[in-house]
């Protein structure tokens, strides 16, 4: 897919974060898990319990501490119904791994505020951010996905290592748009600099605006 149709396409993703975390992740950037990990130096077993293994329950790398970072649950993806969505050569072991080397962001609002209803008891920071200052930036380091690549409700979709394509590989039509609308664009283990390209952050309870925070 060329850079500029995906752009005037999604000119806009998203990301949802924990409520308070933005102060944290002003100053210190977005992590996946295993930059997170690499952030505060989490190294052996423990750190082979959160990279690959799953997670069915939020989990905090320092308790109480000030740079404490906490590490989103997986409860829709756990091993056993992953394992009937991925193909014989990939084990759970290997998508958790995989997953959490990574930074996801929604394509389209539609999909955050199907996350965040699936949270609804729950308030959270809620990030928009330019795609195309995004991508000046990060563009090398970017896959797109068509698919939730980390749900395996209602239903286990088949998934492979594949579903994520780097940008000029995606799959386009003669028009530029894609034969299947983006739904995750991904970025390899960290966006340190993700302040420097959000437009507004908004304190959200499921689909209900609380409060702009930025």
């Amino acid at each position: 897919m060329d850079l500029s149709k995906l752009i005037d396409r999604y000119p806009r993703v998203y990301h949802m974060a924990q409520a308070g975390s933005w102060p944290s992740i002003q100053a210190r950037g977005l992590f996946s898990t295993t930059g997170a990990l690499d952030s505060l130096g989490v190294e052996g077993d423990r750190r082979t319990h959160f990279e690959a293994e799953h997670r069915p329950e939020m989990a905090s790398l320092r308790p109480h501490s000030p740079d404490d970072i906490v590490l989103r649950d997986q409860k829709p993806m756990p091993p056993g119904r992953l394992a009937h969505a991925l193909p014989a050569h990939v084990t759970p072991e290997q998508w958790y791994r995989l997953i959490n080397g990574k930074v996801f962001f929604w394509a389209e609002r539609e999909r955050l505020l199907r996350l965040l209803n699936s949270y609804g008891e729950f308030e959270h920071d809620v990030l928009t951010i330019d795609t195309a200052s995004l991508l000046a930036a990060h563009a090398e380091n970017t896959w797109l996905c068509h698919m939730n690549s980390g749900n395996t409700w209602p239903i286990p979709h088949r998934r492979d290592v594949d579903i994520f394509r780097r940008i000029a590989d995606y799959p386009a039509k003669a028009s530029g748009a894609p034969v299947k609308e983006v739904v995750e664009l991904v970025i390899d283990h960290a966006v340190p600099d993700i302040a420097d390209h959000v437009i507004a952050v908004t304190r959200m309870k499921g689909e209900v605006e609380i409060r702009t925070i930025r």
